[in-house]
């Protein structure tokens, strides 16, 4: 439970780091393209002594987890193009309730972990609909009403679909080549060096077009947010081991544990309000928990 909780503070750093980046000019794009490197640098440094790190094309895994750090960079790239086109309301449901594809991987293909019963299945029900509204935003007055136009609306569907497929890969690769923790920082390198040549050839591509220009300040912040961004997958990877890969129990309370969390730190230090329904929706993901977790609960008062 420690690293689950750990997963859930670090992943929420990443969003205040986002949310603090137009304070100081930050290109979130350029940060996010030199967060990879850091990434790797922190993840090198937490290997366990006396192993080292080589890439071994021979194995399924190895072309599993590249091809994953590349979906990194996809996701990244579709959510700001959703967000800018389709609203952030609209992306935010769609990445969050993107829970069901690993959930429901786990449950139906992988089954292995927890045996849920009546309960836990209520409470996945109650996170779903707990996510919708504690995303949920009004429109302002004025707002246009109607849906967005239909070259737009794939945007939402294509985050919805990259993050569930990436969290359910990494739910895989955890149930059948992450069985030892001692694995778990080689997977995730591999990963990251994926995401290191796509956003490499990104933003080469872009500075070639003259659209980009690297300065100082995004390369500082991208140590803000490589070092987060790391230590929050990794310590994710290890929850989902220590639940014995059952990402129907591990996904669900991290996806809930954040939006708490992130509201908690939004309230606090940028002022932000909640409307009715967000607070019906925090109140419900509150009950999602429980009902998820009660088998753990219960054991903690025994």
């Amino acid at each position: 439970m420690l690293y689950l909780v750990a997963s859930i503070v670090l992943s929420v750093m990443l969003l205040l780091n986002f949310r603090l980046f137009p304070r100081f000019g930050v290109n979130t794009l350029q940060a996010i393209v030199f967060n990879y490197p850091v990434c790797f640098l922190t993840g090198y440094l937490l290997m366990p002594a006396g192993q080292t790190f080589s890439l071994d094309f021979g194995q399924t895994w190895t072309w599993m987890a590249f091809a994953l750090g590349v979906g990194f960079i996809v996701t990244f790239l579709l959510s700001g193009a959703s967000t800018q086109r389709s609203g952030i309301t609209a992306t935010s449901l769609a990445n969050n309730l993107s829970l069901v594809i690993p959930v429901a991987f786990s449950l139906l293909v992988l089954g292995g972990g927890k045996v849920f019963d009546g309960f836990n299945y209520l409470g996945i029900l109650l996170a779903l609909v707990a996510v919708g509204l504690s995303t949920y935003q009004t429109p302002e007055p004025g707002q246009a009403t109607t849906q967005a136009k239909t070259n737009a609306l794939w945007l939402p569907i294509g985050v919805f679909l990259m993050s569930g497929l990436t969290n359910t890969i990494i739910n895989y690769m955890n149930v059948r080549y992450i069985t030892e923790p001692g694995r778990t920082v080689p997977v995730t390198l591999t990963m990251v060096l994926g995401a290191i040549v796509a956003g490499a050839v990104l933003l080469g591509v872009r500075l070639a077009q003259g659209k980009e220009r690297v300065e100082s300040r995004n390369v500082l912040a991208a140590f803000t947010l490589g070092v987060p961004n790391f230590l929050s997958f990794y310590t994710l990877v290890m929850a989902l081991t220590a639940f014995g890969g059952n990402g129907a129990f591990v996904y669900p309370l991290y996806n809930i544990g954040v939006i708490l969390v992130a509201a908690l730190m939004a309230a606090l230090f940028f002022g932000e309000k909640l409307s009715g329904i967000n607070r019906l929706g925090l109140g419900l993901a509150v009950l999602a928990i429980g009902l998820i977790s009660w088998q753990e609960l219960s054991g903690l008062f025994a």
